[in-house]
C-alpha cells in the first residue's frame, strides 16, 4: 500500500484528496475555465492548451501534481483534458484510444489522403506517448519522423499553411463534445 502526498501552493503537504479539493476550491478551477465547452476550446487548440497548464503551474498545480492525479484517478492512459474534466466537471474520463477512436471519422471528413496518412501517424503518436505530441513545437520533428525531412512532409501535405492547418484541424474534433457522447453511448 502506498500513498501519494502533495504540496499546497503555501507549502502545506495534502492527502490526494485534499489536494484534488484544493485545485477545485483554491483555483476555482470551474470558474478559470469558464464552462465546460470553454476547456474543450482552449484545449483544442496548442497555444492556448501551454498557457492553461503555465497558469496552472504558476498557481501551484505542476504537470508532474496532474500527473501524479491521473494516475490516482487510474486515468494514465487518458488525456490531461480529461483529469481536469474530472476535477472541474466530474465527467468520466476517457482513454486517449477511445477519444481518437470516437471522433476519428468526424477528423479525417474534409482531409485528403495525404492528410489522413499524416494525423494517423500524430494520432498514433498521441496515443502511445500523449498530448505532448501535440504541441505546436512538436509538428516540426513529427513531419521529419513520418517524411524522412520537415521540407518532405511541407511538400506531401501540400505547403507549410496547409500542414499546420491538417495539425491544428484535427484537434478541434479530437476534443468536441461530440467525441465524448460518441464514446458513451457505445
Amino acid at each position: 500500500m502506498s500513498a501519494t502526498n502533495f504540496f499546497s501552493p503555501d507549502g502545506k503537504l495534502l492527502s490526494a484528496a485534499q489536494f484534488i479539493q484544493s485545485l477545485y476550491d483554491t483555483l476555482r478551477l470551474p470558474e478559470m475555465l469558464k464552462s465546460e465547452e470553454h476547456l474543450r476550446k482552449v484545449w483544442a487548440d496548442p497555444a492556448t492548451r501551454v498557457a492553461l497548464l503555465d497558469r496552472l503551474g504558476e498557481a501551484g498545480f505542476s504537470r508532474d501534481d496532474l500527473s501524479a492525479i491521473q494516475a490516482l484517478i487510474d486515468a494514465q492512459n487518458s488525456d490531461l483534458f480529461d483529469v481536469l474534466q474530472y476535477i472541474a466537471y466530474a465527467k468520466p474520463t476517457m482513454t486517449r484510444r477511445e477519444r481518437v477512436d470516437a471522433s476519428r471519422s468526424r477528423m479525417y471528413e474534409n482531409l485528403d489522403a495525404s492528410q489522413r496518412e499524416f494525423i494517423e501517424f500524430v494520432i498514433f503518436q498521441y496515443v502511445e506517448l500523449g498530448v505532448d505530441e501535440l504541441q505546436q513545437e512538436r509538428l516540426p520533428q513529427l513531419l521529419a519522423i513520418k517524411y524522412h525531412s520537415q521540407m518532405e512532409g511541407i511538400a506531401a501535405l501540400g505547403g507549410t499553411e496547409r500542414a499546420r492547418a491538417t495539425f491544428m484541424g484535427f484537434q478541434r474534433e479530437l476534443y468536441s463534445k461530440a467525441a465524448d457522447r460518441t464514446q458513451r453511448t457505445t
